[in-house]
């Protein structure tokens, strides 16, 4: 079964929609260039109101390894995406089961090499120049069913209410993501592409209540060790 997060959230209505709508998580944009940048301040105030059993993700973008720590405490988060271009190393001062890794689609380098990352999954996404996830771009679909067969994924780039179920079919994701293909405007949630989108969902494949984004569920990647240097 397929699971839904839907990323970018910036408002209290927006994270009830979504939760009314049945999705299993909500991500939290803390890169300020993006204009669905959320202060933490505020995206505490709408993650301490959410139902126990939605997963709370915040996404980065190469940032500072206290940063990330302050946030995940402060807001709390369940999950952390790091949507640049982190290496294994850094990303190794995270614990496993709960990262998600951004991996572009179109960086076949960075694919070749991700045995190297510990991560909970990997999300497959599209990337513009000076732009880390949004974009509206679709992904390679053949390059995450291939990515798909060894790791689990996530995957995002470019998705909506028209495609969602195509892309299900050719990937077999773990799960889907989405930002700008349910807004009305950057940042901006359309409730009834919310609710469509999610229903699309649905169809291929019914609720994920014990995948993903389940905070007590332990993957095998995940609960495997972290490498040491010398081991990679």
């Amino acid at each position: 079964m397929t699971a839904v997060k839907i990323c970018g959230i910036t408002s209290l209505q927006d994270a009830f929609a979504a939760c009314d709508y049945g999705a299993e998580a909500l991500g939290f944009i803390f890169y300020e260039p993006s204009p669905r940048y959320l202060k933490p301040t505020e995206a505490r105030k709408i993650i301490k109101k959410l139902p126990r059993d939605i997963a709370t993700v915040g996404v980065f973008v190469n940032p500072k390894i206290s940063l990330v720590r302050n946030i995940r405490e402060y807001c709390p988060l369940d999950f952390i995406q790091l949507s640049g271009d982190e290496t294994p190393d850094f990303c190794d001062h995270f614990t496993a089961s709960m990262l998600f890794k951004v991996v572009p689609a179109d960086q076949s380098e960075v694919l070749r090499n991700l045995d190297l990352y510990n991560a909970r999954a990997f999300l497959i996404d599209s990337r513009e120049t000076g732009h880390f996830g949004g974009t509206g771009k679709l992904s390679n679909w053949e390059q995450a069913r291939a990515v798909g067969r060894n790791h689990p994924i996530i995957l995002a780039g470019g998705l909506n209410p028209e495609n969602v179920e195509a892309a299900i079919a050719a990937v077999s994701p773990e799960a889907v993501d989405v930002s700008s293909g349910v807004e009305i405007s950057p940042g901006k949630k359309d409730p009834q592409k919310v609710r469509m989108f999610i229903e699309r969902v649905r169809f291929r494949g019914g609720r994920d209540d014990n995948g993903i984004f389940n905070r007590d569920k332990k993957l095998s990647e995940a609960s495997m060790p972290a490498l040491s240097p010398g081991q990679r």
